[in-house]
């Protein structure tokens, strides 16, 4: 079992496992390794974004064709022959941000659940069909959305169909499933959380920052909520949120389109919708004023210093111009923050900078685990100095153009992997109702100028938008 205490950015997550939040993994291993009619008189095409005029388009661009079952399952295609593999993503319009005050954790166990046994396959087959073939599968959840994915080699194109439609249609949720996952997922929580450096951390910044319940509480959810979770809450949890309907298939790699089509339309047609769940209410007012918390950790050795500000969602203007803020602070050995908090004047260990990407009210994260004796008021004026920087300052021009050549780095590295590739696509898909954006993103950020970055430091890095968490070892921690 693995789990992270920061959450992944899915579409550069993929690619580089760096985002501050929290990211499950459900699976107990991570394995590496015809019909009568056409598809095309049975499937709708129904293209997000119309194509590209062939002038104007990149010869980087991810090419897919986007279909919708009668069901309403989305489909995403992007046919590649280069390698003998390809990789199949299904993402759930759900995670935890769905879920109701005393039920939290619920998305994370019920994905835990989903690798437990379907109809067709029996409990641990999932992955041993898998292995057995030479691929590697998982899932994962977060705050906006619930995915699983396979890479398997091109001859077993039919399998994976057939393992995902398999546990949409008819997951195998018993009493001793949900039991025996429930406690796998405490577990977790104990080791990633509770019995780890700074593992409460995240849960007190997100809990004193958000007022709305969506996000306020994290993916992982509170050993009470777990305790009083019930196998009947589980069946209607699928009921709602694990319909055709409510997610996104998206396939990458070596296959026939029609051939794909026909598998998927064979094995997921079948399988009814239902009626669109209502989403969550995640508005948050705008905050009046600075918050703080100090909390005490037993397993922590040296102080950290977590600071945030309210941000819009994710895909808008002023997020993208605040994303490569954070690039500038922090990404890389000549960085501002790493060149004075680490090596200038020796304060810090470490030092991260992010804006966090979701589909509703976003945080830009600040964090400094500072060296071992450091004077931490003194620490968190001057982090405040370098946002008052970038107020007063325009960026200069060597770091915009090392942040835009980072982000063409991430780009040409989106193509190695079919997984990569199909994740993104569901990802964008499933957030923001666009799976072009894998391919016009990086326009977006190209636009970003030196006007817009001083802009939005200005609009957002606000004291009273500020909320402000210190740990401290505890024997070295202070009453509040």
């Amino acid at each position: 079992m693995f789990a992270a205490l920061k959450v992944i950015k899915d579409w550069r997550g993929a690619l580089l496992a760096a985002w501050l939040g929290v990211s499950f993994i459900a699976s107990p291993l991570l394995i590496d390794a015809a019909q009568p009619n056409s598809a095309k008189d049975r499937m709708v095409p129904a293209r997000a974004d119309p194509a590209p005029k062939p002038a104007q388009s990149d010869p980087y661009d991810i090419r897919f064709k986007e279909f919708r079952l009668k069901n309403g399952l989305r489909v995403l295609l992007g046919e590649d022959h280069r390698a003998p593999t390809y990789s199949i993503c299904v993402t759930y319009n759900v995670g935890s941000r769905d879920e109701k005050p005393g039920r939290t954790g619920f998305a994370h166990l019920f994905e835990h659940l989903l690798f437990q046994g379907s109809e067709n396959v029996g409990k641990g087959e999932h992955f041993i069909l898998v292995q057995n073939n030479g691929g590697s599968a998982n899932g994962t959840t977060n705050a906006d959305r619930t995915n699983y994915f396979e890479t398997l080699p091109a001859n077993q194109l039919e399998l994976a169909i057939f393992l995902e439609a398999d546990r949409m249609r008819a997951p195998n949720i018993t009493q001793a499933n949900f039991d025996n996952q429930r406690l796998t997922v405490q577990e977790e929580r104990r080791q990633s959380y509770d019995n780890r450096p700074y593992g409460k951390t995240y849960e007190a910044v997100i809990d004193l920052a958000y007022d709305s319940f969506p996000y306020k509480h994290s993916t992982i959810g509170s050993m009470e909520d777990l305790n009083a979770a019930t196998v009947g809450d589980a069946q209607e949890f699928f009921r709602t949120y694990y319909a055709p309907n409510n997610a996104v298939l998206s396939l990458v790699g070596d296959f026939k389109t029609d051939v794909a089509l026909n598998l998927i339309e064979k094995y997921f047609e079948d399988i009814p919708a239902q009626a669109p769940p209502s989403p969550p209410a995640m508005t948050e007012s705008a905050q009046k004023g600075e918050r703080r918390k100090l909390i005490e950790d037993a397993f922590a050795q040296t102080p950290r210093l977590d600071m945030v500000y309210k941000i819009p969602a994710g895909n808008t203007a002023d997020w993208y111009a605040l994303d490569v803020l954070g690039h500038v602070l922090s990404s890389g050995v000549s960085s501002r923050l790493y060149q004075s908090f680490v090596k200038g004047k020796e304060l810090a260990l470490s030092v991260y900078a992010d804006a966090g990407e979701r589909r509703g009210p976003s945080l830009f994260w600040l964090s400094v685990m500072a060296r071992p004796g450091t004077d931490l008021p003194e620490l968190e004026k001057l982090l405040g100095d370098e946002l008052v920087r970038l107020q007063n300052e325009p960026v200069a021009d060597w770091e915009l153009k090392k942040v835009q050549m980072q982000l063409r780095r991430q780009r040409a590295q989106r193509l190695y992997s079919t997984r990569s590739r199909a994740n993104a696509l569901g990802h964008f898909a499933v957030y923001y109702g666009d799976p072009q954006l894998i391919n016009t993103i990086w326009r977006k950020y190209e636009s970003i100028t030196k006007a817009d970055l001083q802009r939005v430091a200005r609009s957002y890095f606000k004291d009273a938008n500020r909320t402000v968490v210190t740990t401290l070892p505890k024997s070295a921690a202070k009453p509040q």
